[in-house]
């Protein structure tokens, strides 16, 4: 009973966390629309410089490098742009686990969006040689997900640094680098037309990912929490 009691208060502090996240990213619609930027520009380069003349290898390579990046861009600001004085009021009215788990979902919605319009986009630009649609979006979206898990994390790893922004890109990458290839090779398979099920393997390794990570970010985060 009491362990349930502890649950539904964890549960709903999370939707109060989330729903603080969302309601100062519109006020800050300028970090949103500059990822969107950054998505349009790079896929509008990659245009000019292709000019839709690429192996499916190398577009499939292409999509997973941009979608990164954005990646990155878009989770960084979860904790290193957080001000202090914000961080000390969330500590005394909030526990770690809401604030890490709000932060890890809102980011992974935020990714979902920004990756679905960026597919769009790609496709728009650089052709579209996926024959299975479905599991290719079913990967992408495990894909953001895990990537929030891991950089949510290292954010917050990162802030507690002084030259946090270089050493949030030097941690991510060897933790995300495992994900990321599996993510390619799934990706590679819904081009050439796999089905789900034949892919079923991977993805219980991109869910497992996920899940370990974002459980052991829970353990994890209060220590740094209470620095």
């Amino acid at each position: 009973m009491v362990n349930f009691i502890l649950m539904r208060s964890l549960i709903q502090e999370g939707r109060y966390m989330a729903l603080k996240e969302v309601v100062l990213e519109w006020r800050q619609l300028s970090a949103f629309s500059g990822i969107l930027l950054y998505l349009i520009s790079t896929v509008f380069v990659c245009y000019l410089s292709f000019e839709r003349v690429i192996t499916v290898n190398t577009w499939n390579s292409l999509f997973w490098i941009i979608l990164l990046f954005a990646s990155l861009n878009a989770v960084l600001k979860s904790f290193i742009q957080e001000r202090q004085g914000r961080l000390l009021y969330l500590y005394t009215i909030s526990s770690a686990e809401a604030v890490i788990s709000a932060k890890m979902i809102y980011n992974a919605v935020l990714m979902g969006l920004l990756s679905i319009i960026g597919l769009a986009i790609f496709i728009a630009f650089m052709g579209n040689p996926i024959a299975n649609m479905g599991l290719f979006l079913l990967n992408m979206l495990l894909g953001v997900a895990g990537f929030s898990s891991v950089m949510s994390m290292v954010s917050a790893l990162a802030s507690k640094a002084t030259n946090n922004f270089t050493l949030m890109g030097v941690l991510s990458f060897p933790l995300v680098l495992p994900l990321l290839l599996v993510l390619m090779r799934v990706s590679s398979a819904a081009i050439s037309g796999s089905s789900i099920s034949d892919q079923a393997g991977n993805i219980l390794v991109l869910l497992l990912i996920t899940g370990i990570t974002f459980v052991l970010s829970n353990v994890l985060f209060p220590y740094i929490w209470r620095e």
